[in-house]
This record gives C-alpha cells, sequence and structure tokens, in this order.
C-alpha cells in the first residue's frame, strides 16, 4: 500500500511555497446553473438531515486541522506558479460534498481566469453519502469547470494518491490531461468495500491502470517535484517569455543523423530503412530535445509501446510529438497520437511526428480493438489540428499505418526512409510475381526519398543535423 500523505504533507512535498485560497471561496458560488445542488440555507446536519453528520465533520477537523476535505490555493513548483488543490483523505475519506465542490470549483476557476496551470493531488472516496444526490451533483460541477478549463488552454495535471476512488477519480483525475501516480495507490472508480467478492484486485492498482493507459506515469514521492516541475514547464509556457504574435511556428524537422547519400535503388532503400543499425525515433528525440517527459495510453483501455508520445522542450520552447518505434502501430497507439494532438491544439503548441512503422497491426486482437476506427482517429486529428505539424519520416513507411502520422505539405524525409502504399513483397504476392521479384517491384513503387520528393509526396531530404 501507497503512503497516505496528508493534505498539507503532500503540498509540502511538491512546492515551494503555497497560499491557502480558502478565504477566496466566498467569490464564487460554484453553481453559475440552475439545477440539483443549489446551495440553500445552512441546516443543522447537512442537506438531508442526516443525524450525527454535524458531530462528525467536527470530529473530522479536529483529527486533521481541516475544515474540509479539499484545500486549495496557489503555489510554486519548481519556480513556475500554478493553482493547487489536495484532498484530506482524513476528512470523512476526502469525500465530496457540497462545500468540497465549492473549493473544486474555486480552484478550477482561479486557474482558468488567471491562466495558470491546474495541479490536482487527489485522495478521495468518492462522493458524502451524508449529503446523498446533493454530493453526487458536485461530479456534475467538476465536469462543467474541467470543459471550461479545456476551453481556455489551460493545463491540468493530476497526481493519484492512495486511495483514489469514485467520483473523485472519474472526474479531477481522469479528467485531467496528465495523469501521474504513486507506486501501490488504489486507484479504480469502485472503492474497495464495494467491488464484487470474485474481482482481481490487481485492477484496483495504479499499476493495473498504467499498464491499460489510464495514467501516464509512475511516480515516487521523492521524485513527484521534479516531474511536476518538469510537466508544467512543458506544459505551460513561461509567464516571463515573449507572447506569440500569431499563433506557434511550426516545429523545424530534426536533422538526420546519418550522412548517407540518397539510395540509389528502390530495394536499397527499403533494406536501408530495415536496416538494424539505422538511427531510431530515440536517437532523434534524445538529440531533437533538451528535456521531454512522455504520455502513455489511448485512455480507452489500451498502450502500445511502439509509439511514443509527450512533450518536449526544443530550442527553449515546446513542441509534442508523437513518434513511431519501429513496428507495427497498433489501435491504442493510433489513439494515443490522435490524444496527444488534441491536447497539444488545446495548449497551442506545435508537433512534431516521426514516421516509422511497417504499418498497421493486422492481427486479430488489431481487429477486434478497432483498427479502422483508431486510424481514421489519427488521420482526423492531424487533419483538424489546431496547430502546426511537422513530419518527419526516419525509416519505414509503410502504407496508411505510416501516412496517418504524415500532415500534408509539411512531411520531411531522412535519406533512410521510403514510402509505399504497400510493402514490395506483398505488392508483387498480390500482383501474382515471384517472391524474388520483389527488388523489382520497389523500383516501381517509386518508394525512395527522391522519389516522394519528385512526387510531392515530401518537401525535401533533410540534411544530416549538426
Amino acid at each position: 500500500m501507497a503512503e497516505r500523505f496528508t493534505a498539507r504533507a503532500v503540498i509540502a512535498l511538491v512546492t515551494d511555497d503555497f497560499v491557502d485560497g480558502a478565504t477566496d471561496e466566498g467569490r464564487a458560488d460554484g453553481f453559475p446553473d440552475r439545477g440539483a445542488g443549489r446551495p440553500g440555507p445552512a441546516r443543522a446536519d447537512g442537506p438531508l438531515g442526516w443525524a450525527g453528520y454535524d458531530e462528525a465533520r467536527a470530529r473530522a477537523a479536529g483529527r486533521t486541522g481541516e475544515e474540509e476535505s479539499v484545500v486549495h490555493g496557489t503555489a510554486r513548483v519548481g519556480g513556475r506558479e500554478c493553482v493547487l488543490l489536495a484532498f484530506e483523505f482524513g476528512f470523512l475519506g476526502g469525500s465530496l460534498g457540497r462545500a468540497a465542490g465549492d473549493r473544486l470549483v474555486a480552484a478550477y476557476r482561479t486557474a482558468r481566469e488567471r491562466r495558470l496551470p491546474l495541479v490536482s493531488l487527489v485522495a478521495t472516496g468518492g462522493s458524502r453519502m451524508q449529503e446523498g444526490m446533493v454530493a453526487l451533483t458536485q461530479l456534475q460541477r467538476v465536469a462543467a469547470e474541467t470543459v471550461r478549463l479545456r476551453e481556455a488552454g489551460v493545463p491540468h495535471v493530476a497526481v493519484l494518491r492512495d486511495p483514489s476512488t469514485g467520483g473523485g477519480w472519474a472526474t479531477v483525475g481522469a479528467g485531467a490531461d496528465v495523469v501521474l501516480a504513486l507506486p501501490d495507490a488504489q486507484v479504480a472508480f469502485a472503492g474497495s468495500r464495494v467491488r464484487p467478492p470474485e474481482a482481481d484486485p490487481a485492477a484496483y492498482t495504479a499499476e493495473d491502470q498504467w499498464r491499460h493507459g489510464h495514467v501516464d506515469a509512475l511516480v515516487a514521492p521523492a521524485d513527484l517535484r521534479e516531474t511536476l516541475a518538469r510537466w508544467l514547464r512543458l506544459l505551460a509556457p513561461d509567464p516571463a517569455g515573449p507572447e506569440p504574435v500569431s499563433g506557434p511556428a511550426p516545429a523545424p524537422p530534426p536533422g538526420a543523423l546519418t550522412d548517407a547519400g540518397a539510395p540509389r535503388t528502390g530495394w536499397e532503400a527499403v533494406t536501408r530503412a530495415r536496416g538494424a543499425s539505422r538511427p531510431r525515433a530515440g536517437a532523434y528525440l534524445d538529440a531533437y530535445f533538451e528535456e521531454r517527459a512522455a504520455l502513455r495510453g489511448d485512455r480507452a483501455g489500451g498502450a502500445d509501446p511502439g509509439v511514443e508520445c509527450g512533450f518536449g522542450r526544443h530550442e527553449g520552447r515546446a513542441v509534442a510529438y508523437a513518434a513511431q518505434k519501429g513496428t507495427a502501430t497498433r489501435p491504442a497507439g493510433f489513439r494515443t497520437v490522435a490524444r496527444l494532438v488534441e491536447l497539444a491544439g488545446r495548449l497551442g503548441i506545435p508537433v512534431l511526428t516521426l514516421i516509422d512503422t511497417p504499418g498497421a497491426a493486422n492481427d486479430a486482437e488489431a481487429e477486434r480493438a478497432g483498427a479502422g476506427p483508431a486510424i481514421a482517429a489519427a488521420f482526423a486529428a492531424i487533419a483538424a489540428a489546431r496547430t502546426p505539424v511537422t513530419s518527419l519520416l526516419i525509416g519505414e513507411g509503410g502504407s496508411g499505418g505510416a501516412l496517418a502520422l504524415a500532415v500534408p505539405g509539411n512531411t520531411w524525409t531522412t535519406p533512410d526512409g521510403y514510402f509505399s502504399v504497400i510493402a514490395p513483397e506483398l505488392a508483387a504476392a498480390i500482383l501474382k510475381r515471384a517472391p524474388d521479384e520483389a527488388p523489382a517491384t520497389a523500383e516501381q513503387l517509386r518508394l525512395r526519398p527522391q522519389d516522394l520528393v519528385e512526387l510531392g509526396c515530401a518537401r525535401g531530404i533533410v540534411p544530416p543535423s549538426p
């Protein structure tokens, strides 16, 4: 089981300083729209008149020193200002009631109005039974504020502590742009007392959520401050920096990591791209970025280790990246690319894609996981990108599985790449040619880097990196 930090202890763990925002709660009534849960006159034992509720709150306050299950305010993490909220699990299990909802709304609104990133340190058992449906409707309030925060282009990073369950996980936690979790934390929609008795306990852990693409990274407490600081540097622009005049400029394509000339034949292009010694995506990302942090998963139950997506810093500015790593791309990989491009668009960050795949995975599992819809999602995300996209072919460009990451009009290639409507061997087989005719078929396909430029499918061949 993960260590259970109090709200104040975890705030001290990750921040340089913290200013409590409790005195600002009156600035928002929290219910700007009509609907259930609108604040009314205070009454004994809460909105349901639940006997003993006031006494339970008083005891919780005495134990924790807090007046509610949520603490919020402004803070600095690694020198970057942010709005921070933390759940106090010792206060009635970190549960959400009307007053806790008021504090969450105040935190989200402050982040939006001041254009400061939001950091949420989650530890909650869910909605507060003693307030009934009034408590449950706080989830609608959080959802509405999440939408407004996204529309404003303000990033949200959540940290899942032990436990993070119920509506708090399903709104504040899972609704964040980047989701981090402490190792061994209990993370699930179903709390420990409401699960089927035969359920696999591993499914309710941070580790399992990470494996299935719902958590971006597992972070030890000792590394949490620096990890949060890195994400804030990458997702939120430096307030001391210059304001962009007309939106972000496209990311420049990386230079080639080999000085080989263009291949003489189509088959040479294919064998070079498939060569074991050819530089891969990791080498290009290492050379291009001063620092970077990776997202993980499609938020739909899948993660593809053959695609790395994330944000990095190149020559002092943030660039989002999606990089194929030479394997057949699985549906979760395409959906993760779509997730990245959409997030980068909301935050005003340009995108770099690195193309290197023999094609989309075509096994039965991939088909059942929605290969076609996932590829469509990646194509659509690139086509609808709200910020400039730059694409670089660094190896194999196998059919639609590769083209889904290529942006029209700003795709470049290294001398080590090839792009083809289909692999030469498969083209030969479809044409009922002998296997030894694959090299001649490669020549007919005109798939070399210089052919791609001549055909208008690539802007140019990038020179070697300095």
